[in-house]
């Protein structure tokens, strides 16, 4: 009994010895490609990025010098640009987010930009249940665009 727990033993060394040595092998035919191996196994095992249900929600970040009434209106705009992007509308949802980054290169021609999206908003077809949020938001972002074109003084909007 005591001969074969010996060998056992000495088997098992000899085992470890040999995968070390072929571990050992394996790193020197990898040379220098070693370490790169390494952080791509390392990539594997753990996510880069922690999964989107933990996130916080994203906030639309203005520009400190910015008018309150064109924040308001980026605000409004990237509101209605999440909401058409969540309802499968990529691509109004793209051309109001470009609009409303026009606002802080040309104000102008973004206000004008953002007009043009809105009709093409208002001729969007989508079902009962989401016609009340949409009505809400367009009419928010419609609400603020008047407010900064008369601010500027670009087209005379008549209130009723």
């Amino acid at each position: 009994m005591q001969r074969t727990l010996e060998k056992m033993l000495l088997e098992l060394l000899v085992g470890c010895v040999v995968g070390l040595l072929v571990l050992a092998g394996v790193a020197v035919m990898m040379g220098p490609n070693l370490m790169g191996s390494i952080r791509r196994l390392r990539k594997l095992r753990r996510p880069v990025r922690v999964p989107a249900v933990f996130q916080a929600p994203h906030r639309e970040a203005s520009v400190p010098g910015q008018n309150a009434k064109t924040q308001r209106v980026v605000v409004a705009a990237a509101r209605l640009s999440t909401w058409l992007r969540a309802h499968g509308h990529e691509e109004l949802s793209r051309e109001l987010r470009g609009a409303a980054a026009r606002l802080t290169t040309n104000e102008p021609a973004g206000l004008y930009a953002l007009q043009t999206s809105l009709r093409k908003v208002r001729a969007l077809d989508v079902e009962e249940g989401s016609q009340q949020r949409l009505k809400t938001l367009s009419t928010e972002l419609r609400t603020a665009v008047q407010d900064r074109f008369e601010q500027l003084e670009l087209l005379p909007f008549k209130r009723p």
